[in-house]
């Protein structure tokens, strides 16, 4: 297991443009609490979302909020990670994972750790029509295959009613990290 400063888990947070995102900074603080290091990274359109409080998310995480691949030849700005939480994962950015498409740098990065053998937990955030869509189905199978860690909760109407399971998804990292 990699660790960071400490002897403390590094744990990778990404985040894609659902509603979801924006209890994102309050995940960090948990995260934090519970004695791991935190890095987030965002899909453009999360970042753009969130943009007022990257500068937070920065200073909870000490490491620069990433949505962006780096420049050949810089080194990486993240320590590795020992996991991923990829929540909220939008349908596109869950499919997209499935299928391999690196579309966005979290994308990209969560396929890489998944052939790395990193442990990856992924946690969509699509409404009840989106989650009848026979791809959806695929990918989940997909990405069990590829040893993805998916975690499905009940299905929503996409209109924000019940909060995100942010607590259950820390859970599992716990679970992953064996704490």
């Amino acid at each position: 297991m990699e660790s960071g400063g400490a002897g403390r888990p590094v744990v990778y947070l990404f985040g894609s443009a659902a509603g979801a995102v924006f209890g994102l900074p309050d995940a960090v603080q948990e995260a934090r609490a519970r004695g791991w290091e935190a890095a987030v990274g965002l899909t453009p359109a999360a970042r753009g979302w969130l943009e007022a409080q990257v500068p937070q998310l920065e200073e909870l995480t000490g490491y620069p909020v990433k949505s962006a691949y780096r420049w050949p030849g810089r080194p990486d700005v993240l320590p590795p990670p020992d996991a991923v939480l990829f929540a909220p994962v939008t349908f596109n950015s869950f499919n997209s994972l499935a299928l391999g498409l690196t579309t966005s740098w979290v994308v990209g990065y969560a396929a890489e750790a998944l052939g790395k053998g990193i442990p990856v937990l992924v946690m969509p955030c699509v409404n009840a029509a989106l989650a009848a869509h026979p791809q959806f189905a695929r990918s989940v199978a997909t990405l069990h295959e590829a040893g993805a860690h998916v975690l499905l909760g009940e299905e929503g109407t996409g209109d924000g009613s019940r909060p995100f399971p942010w607590e259950a998804g820390l859970r599992a990292v716990e679970r992953v990290l064996g704490r």
